[in-house]
């Protein structure tokens, strides 16, 4: 059997992705229709079917996660940069920074120290969606579908991904600094582990904890609204994904840039933050915000403002579009009949 779907109605069937694609309109959502067998209900793909365990939700993640910093590591590398408290390494702008790393340091320099995130991304991720999805199934059974239940469900998740994604922020930042002194990410860990001890790799997780709890709440709460407006009916629509997905990422960043740049400090302990010596370190977020401003006065809060909403629009579109992509997935293969 074979038919064209030109409206996406509850209770409407999304054909299988492996037939062909049209773009069609109507009056409830415009996006790719999928056009041949194997009928999937449009309620299957959004809520995936109960015999989907948690580690497919973790797959998921992990394949969203080191997709999206892998792809956007350059730019990341230019963030942290610009953030720097040196004001010898300044730059005009986020393209200005990368041309300038390139011509001076190579062409491999933007993406030195890749395999953290390569490392850490993964489970981090893994961990984030599967709690995301688990804690929003709870609070919208006490909460109602809502912004509320999303944006806690959303800070709930930070609290998994920051503890196992910061050594490998730690090992990354310190990496992509100005004049590392580092040749590879093994040699930093341990280097780190030697000289400051397990806990630097924890130096910073509070103010990353402080800076993603409003930022995945505001990002989450802000992709769900734009969901339920774009995507009414929850169907597999790729440019609602993407759409929704850069939106909430940039406006998350934007409110949250200043705690970020303290992190950063946090993570890669700049000399010049305390006066070149390095007998201290800078010890949690109140010091780092004293540093900051004893450095570069209330503007130092906004450094690579710019560099990190960029880096951030493209990457939750990635994370979200591989995401929705692999549930989409999971779910056509749970509903195909068996042979």
């Amino acid at each position: 059997m074979s038919s064209t779907t030109s409206t996406a109605l509850p209770g409407a069937v999304l054909r299988n992705p492996l037939g062909s694609l049209s773009w069609e309109t109507g009056p409830a959502v415009t996006g790719f229709v999928a056009h041949g067998t194997d009928a999937l209900e449009l309620t299957d793909y959004e809520a995936l079917p109960p015999t989907v365990s948690t580690g497919t939700h973790m797959m998921a993640g992990a394949m969203a996660g080191i997709m999206e910093h892998c792809v956007m590591y350059p730019i990341d590398s230019v963030k942290t940069r610009m953030q720097s408290l040196r004001v010898r390494t300044a730059y005009r702008g986020p393209v200005d920074a990368l041309f300038k790393m390139v011509s001076t340091e190579g062409v491999l320099r933007p993406v030195r120290g890749i395999q953290a995130v390569f490392m850490g991304a993964g489970p981090a991720h893994a961990m984030f969606f599967a709690c995301y999805e688990s804690s929003k199934d709870v609070l919208e059974a006490k909460l109602g579908h809502g912004p509320l239940a999303h944006a806690l469900a959303g800070s709930a998740a930070a609290v998994f991904h920051d503890a196992v994604m910061n050594p490998a922020e730690v090992v990354k930042q310190r990496m992509q600094m100005f004049s590392s002194p580092y040749r590879n990410c093994t040699q930093c860990f341990m280097d780190i582990w030697r000289k400051e001890g397990p806990g630097a790799f924890y130096r910073s997780y509070f103010t990353q904890l402080t800076m993603n709890i409003p930022f995945q709440g505001l990002h989450f709460m802000i992709y769900e609204v734009m969901q339920d407006s774009m995507n009414p009916t929850r169907r597999y629509d790729p440019r609602s994904h993407v759409v929704s997905g850069a939106v909430a990422g940039a406006i998350a960043a934007a409110f949250t840039t200043p705690l970020d740049v303290c992190k950063t400090l946090l993570n890669t302990q700049e000399l010049c933050a305390f006066n070149q010596d390095s007998s201290k370190a800078v010890r949690g977020l109140p010091q780092a915000i004293k540093a900051i401003y004893r450095c570069c006065g209330f503007r130092g809060y906004f450094q690579g403002l710019q560099a990190r909403v960029i880096f951030q629009m493209p990457s939750t579109a990635i994370s979200w579009s591989v995401y929705e992509f692999f549930k989409y997935f999971v779910a056509k293969q749970s509903n195909a009949p068996s042979s």
